[in-house]
């Protein structure tokens, strides 16, 4: 039993977010509630069987292509380069795109051995070099790595003959100049929008 429970707390804490004291609390109620632990094992392997990525965008899907690929209702000459599955989900949670989207699965990180080659850059270009958009927006996070990103990208897309775009940082809606840090509200001006 403890070699078991110890495997158990092991393999939750590789859960992001979950460290070892909270691994052992979810181990007890998953002990505790063998009803409830059974139906959250059964969700889990049904979900992981049934998704896969879009062979087009990456996205997490049930179907491929998913729903956003094969959408009649998306605007076929916008795509919008993410890092993440989960930066779409917040970009479609605004309703504000209504385009196509590519995801990157993750950024340029040379510290955790990530460069362009374990991206989805080469599946990028295939996708731009037949000429269908007309802007690519690169919605990278505004980090250091995401930075390069967007800069690798500018760059390897600047002999396509498509507007380059990218999404404005600055000042969060509700939030206050006087507490801004430099860095953030030097964006804000620099991706200042004319009315």
């Amino acid at each position: 039993m403890i070699n078991d429970f110890t495997r158990l707390i092991s393999a939750l804490t590789k859960l992001p977010g979950i460290g070892k004291k909270s691994a052992t609390r979810l181990s007890y109620f998953l002990l505790k509630n063998k009803d409830k632990s059974k139906d959250i094992f059964i969700s889990i392997v049904d979900f992981l069987d049934k998704i896969s990525n879009c062979s087009i965008c990456g996205n997490f899907s049930s179907s491929d292509p998913c729903e956003i690929c094969s959408s009649s209702n998306r605007d076929k000459k916008i795509l919008c380069v993410v890092e993440e599955p989960s930066d779409l989900l917040a970009i479609e949670e605004t309703g504000c795109y209504k385009g196509q989207y590519h995801i990157l699965m993750g950024n340029i990180n040379p510290l955790e051995g990530k460069g362009p080659d374990n991206l989805r850059i080469g599946e990028l270009l295939k996708r731009t070099k037949n000429g269908v958009f007309e802007e690519i927006l690169i919605a990278t996070n505004p980090t250091i790595e995401g930075e390069s990103t967007f800069l690798y990208l500018q760059n390897l897309l600047a002999d396509q003959n498509v507007k380059i775009s990218k999404i404005a940082t600055g000042i969060p809606m509700g939030g206050s100049l006087e507490y801004a840090d430099k860095y953030t509200l030097g964006r804000a001006i620099q991706s200042k929008s004319y009315i």
